[in-house]
C-alpha cells in the first residue's frame, strides 16, 4: 500500500507562520486506526484530518486525530481540509462541501477571494449549560486566578458545538495576557472531566471583538493557536447569554500568546448552528 500524501496547512491565517497548523490526508480510506493514529503522532500538530471515504450522497467521511487520540470534531482542520479539497477540485467552483463527521454532518461553504479560498463551516446545533462550582474552582486553580477575575457580565459556562468547551471570560486584559498554567495538570483535569478539546479563556476587547486562549495540552502543544470548534462554541455561549445582538458577527483574535496569531470570523444567527470562517494556506 502506498503511503498517503500528508498535506500541511495553517488555518485561520493568510500566512503560513500564523494560525493553527493542521495535517490533512485526503485519501485515508485504506488506513486502519493504528495507522491513522501513527500519522497524527508523526505530524504532531494539534489535529490531523483524515478523509476516509465518500458517502452515497457525496458527503466526505472525515475523522480527526490529535497526536494521542481521536477528537470528535476539529474546526481548524475542517477549514484546512475543505480548502485543500477545493484547491484540488477547482471544477466544483464554490459548491458547498459536506463532511460526515463523528458528531454529525457539517456543511462547509467555500468562496474564492483575493486572499485565497475562504471556508465557512456551520456547526451542529449547539448547547450551553452551567459550569459546576467544582469545575470552575478547578479551572481557576489551574490558571492561578480567583472568581473576582471573571467578567461579571459573562459568567462561566460549558458550550458544546461539536465538543464540550468550558468557557471563562476574564475582565482584565493584563490578567488575560499574563496567566500561566501547568500543562500536565491541565491534561489531568481535562481527562478527569472528559473534556476532549480545549478550555477557552477569553477577554472582551470590544463589543464585537474578543481575545481567546484555548488550553490544549497534547504532546509539545500547550495552547491551541486558533480553534474553530471552540469559536463555534463561544458564539453559542454569547447567544445563550444575550451578550451580543443576533444575528451578528464577531471576530476572535487567538494565537499571539504562542507566536502564531490568527483571526476567526464567527457569524451568530438567531437560531441553529454557528458559522465559523477563515482562510488556510499551505505550510512549506
Amino acid at each position: 500500500m502506498l503511503e498517503p500524501e500528508v498535506l500541511k496547512y495553517a488555518a485561520f491565517s493568510a500566512l503560513p507562520d500564523g494560525g493553527n497548523p493542521a495535517g490533512v490526508v485526503l485519501s485515508a480510506g485504506e488506513l486502519d486506526e493504528p495507522a491513522i493514529q501513527g500519522i497524527a503522532a508523526e505530524v504532531d500538530f494539534a489535529e490531523t484530518a483524515f478523509v476516509t471515504g465518500v458517502r452515497g450522497d457525496g458527503a466526505l467521511r472525515i475523522r480527526y486525530f490529535s497526536p494521542i487520540a481521536e477528537v470528535p470534531f476539529c474546526g481548524h482542520a475542517t477549514v484546512a481540509t475543505a480548502i485543500a479539497f477545493a484547491e484540488r477540485n477547482e471544477s466544483s467552483g464554490d459548491e458547498p462541501i459536506t463532511f460526515a463527521t463523528p458528531v454529525g454532518d457539517v456543511v462547509i461553504a467555500v468562496s474564492h477571494e483575493e486572499q485565497g479560498i475562504r471556508a465557512a463551516f456551520t456547526s451542529i446545533p449547539p448547547s450551553v449549560r452551567e459550569l459546576t462550582g467544582g469545575d470552575l474552582a478547578a479551572i481557576l486553580r489551574l490558571i492561578g486566578l480567583a472568581a473576582d477575575d471573571i467578567d461579571l457580565e459573562l459568567p462561566p459556562r460549558i458550550a458544546h458545538a461539536g465538543n464540550p468547551h468550558p468557557v471563562l471570560v476574564l475582565a482584565d486584559r493584563e490578567t488575560f495576557d499574563r496567566f500561566t498554567f501547568d500543562p500536565h495538570e491541565a491534561r489531568a483535569l481535562m481527562d478527569d472531566r472528559g473534556w476532549p478539546a480545549t478550555i477557552t479563556i477569553a477577554h472582551r476587547v470590544a463589543p464585537d471583538r474578543f481575545g481567546a486562549r484555548n488550553l490544549f495540552p497534547v504532546g509539545r502543544i500547550t495552547e491551541d493557536p486558533a480553534t474553530g470548534a471552540a469559536a463555534a462554541a463561544f458564539g453559542a455561549y454569547l447567544r445563550d447569554l444575550s451578550a451580543v445582538p443576533v444575528p451578528s458577527r464577531i471576530m476572535i483574535e487567538q494565537g499571539s500568546h504562542v507566536g502564531r496569531p490568527g483571526f476567526l470570523t464567527v457569524d451568530i444567527p438567531m437560531t441553529g448552528g454557528i458559522v465559523v470562517s477563515g482562510h488556510a494556506v499551505p505550510i512549506d
